[in-house]
């Protein structure tokens, strides 16, 4: 250990006797060896940080080196395809979209696709135009009185709280620019969604938006909410992927007297969502509650989100159907891919069921009872190219919803500050000087061309093969490597039941346990 303090003691001599030759004057390299003298000191006598201990002033550098760790491994280090969430291919993508430059790439493909996992789509020598193939789709079940005319992309719920009041109007804006819907996110809807484009109004656990000063469900604050006209459908959100069955995290840093007044919470402590709901704690509550949140809307789509996870909760959900004869107009299903603000890191890496499995689950599900046909099934995680929509609703959905792209559109660079209230970008943090950066009138042109131009892209590919309808893209028409010998239709990597499967007794052993066990009067 003495060894190591006397490298650390002349290495810094070695450093001093350099600002030496650099000044070459005594009084300005005393002016400069007092705070030395002094952090050095500081650095023997305190007692948290082992290493300033061990070597005062130098260990410095490596806290430094660690703080800039991030952005060098960005931008100097890391391949085009090796970052995460969102590599440096996808994120140039979205860029690219978003101010209508060129997104072509030239000499072919740096994918290694014969590499196990690499999936593509089956073309058409019969393709139809992209002008031919058909972007929208009809929200609304048969109990629905305000049925909506939905974009297949759409934003996914991102809260004023967990977004910057900017970035919160720019993707408004942007939405009434290209004609598709945002999500509010639970934390409420605040003035700044209401700047003229579609709202799809959400609410979680703690009923950010309709509740009573206790924090329960209140069924007039719920109504003056939804019945407002840029609200096109609900969204009950039972649960998301980043940090499933744990509650909205809002960290009290980025908490604002203005986003308290919204949520009607307190200042000064973290803003943590309850687990469960308090409405309701049955899947025949939840089918109850749908049907009253219908009534107050005056018959407008109403939803749920959740990500997949234990699957007979979702089967009793099934099974509550069945006995109320009461169903939602729309499920979005969200990935454990998912997330865009604060979550534990165990839930995030451990809890929740991964897009493809449990999107494939919810809409086997329904075809089993024989509802698909009634509800819409809405799709998001990691949703940032046309290629992502086209798999997906081959898969099983309907829609799309994207988060994290469509704050790239806005602005974001992916600098994993969104739970410390830094974004350098304006797009995720209340600080004002942040904020400033983010210029709505220019970045509301940027979401609306990203949501352009990622379309375009869904509709060529679809019609490259040969459909001319989105809902007409099956599981066969997707091919995925599953070993380096052999590739599989998405109909042969998963099992897909038929029409009323699960009401007769050819129910597939995948599904009978949990078909068995699932309870519709209980969780």
């Amino acid at each position: 250990m003495r060894r190591q303090w006397y490298i650390g003691f002349g290495i810094s001599l070695l450093i001093l006797l350099a600002l030496f030759a650099m000044f070459h004057s005594l009084r300005w390299f005393v002016a400069f060896l007092i705070p030395l003298v002094v952090i050095w000191i500081y650095d023997l006598i305190q007692k948290e940080h082992s290493l300033l201990r061990n070597f005062p002033i130098l260990g410095h550098v490596r806290y430094f080196l660690e703080f800039l760790r991030p952005e060098i491994q960005q931008y100097f280090i890391a391949t085009d395809e090796s970052e995460l969430p969102f590599n440096r291919e996808i994120r140039s993508l979205i860029y690219e979209r978003a101010k209508n430059t060129r997104d072509t790439v030239p000499f072919g493909t740096e994918r290694d696709i014969t590499s196990v996992g690499y999936t593509w789509a089956l073309h058409s020598l019969a393709p139809k135009h992209h002008g031919e193939v058909e972007s929208r789709i009809i929200v609304g079940g048969p109990d629905c009185l305000q049925p909506y005319n939905a974009s297949r992309l759409n934003i996914s719920a991102m809260s004023f709280g967990a977004l910057s009041a900017n970035a919160i109007m720019a993707m408004n804006k942007g939405a009434l620019l290209g004609g598709f819907a945002q999500t509010t996110g639970e934390g409420g809807l605040s003035t700044y969604h209401l700047q003229g484009g579609d709202l799809v109004f959400q609410f979680g656990t703690a009923y950010f938006g309709c509740r009573d000063a206790d924090g329960n469900f209140d069924e007039k604050e719920f109504a003056a909410e939804a019945n407002r006209k840029e609200v096109k459908m609900i969204e009950i959100k039972l649960s998301q992927g980043a940090k499933p069955s744990h509650g909205g995290i809002l960290p009290a840093a980025k908490l604002t007297e203005e986003i308290a007044k919204v949520r009607k919470v307190s200042m000064g402590k973290d803003v943590i969502s309850p687990m469960a709901h308090s409405a309701f704690t049955t899947p025949m509550e939840l089918l109850y509650f749908i049907k009253r949140l219908r009534d107050l809307s005056h018959g407008k789509p109403i939803g749920f989100k959740l990500c997949l996870g234990r699957r007979d909760e979702f089967l009793a959900i099934c099974k509550a159907m069945l006995k109320t004869n009461i169903l939602p107009d729309f499920i979005t299903v969200d990935g454990a891919e998912g997330g865009t603000g604060a979550a534990p890191e165990e839930y995030v890496n451990f809890i929740g069921t991964p897009l493809e499995a449990g999107l494939v689950f919810v809409h086997n599900a329904l075809v089993g009872i024989n509802v698909r046909d009634k509800i819409r099934i809405i799709c998001s995680g990691k949703v940032a190219n046309g290629f992502d929509l086209l798999t997906n609703i081959a898969l099983g959905a309907d829609m799309c919803n994207s988060a994290r792209a469509m704050m790239m559109a806005t602005g974001c660079v992916q600098s994993k500050q969104c739970n410390a209230n830094t974004c350098p970008t304006g797009v995720a943090t209340q600080n004002k000087r942040l904020q400033y950066g983010l210029v709505v009138d220019l970045k509301k042109y940027h979401v609306a061309n990203f949501h352009k131009n990622t379309m375009k892209s869904f509709l060529e590919m679809v019609g490259s093969l040969g459909i001319d309808n989105p809902s007409d893209l099956k599981p066969h028409h997707i091919m995925r490597r599953v070993n380096v010998q052999e590739v599989k239709t998405f109909d042969r990597i998963y099992e897909y039941l038929t029409p009323g499967q699960l009401l007769g007794s050819d129910i597939p052993e995948s599904y009978k346990l949990h078909w068995e066990k699932a309870n519709p009067d209980k969780f």
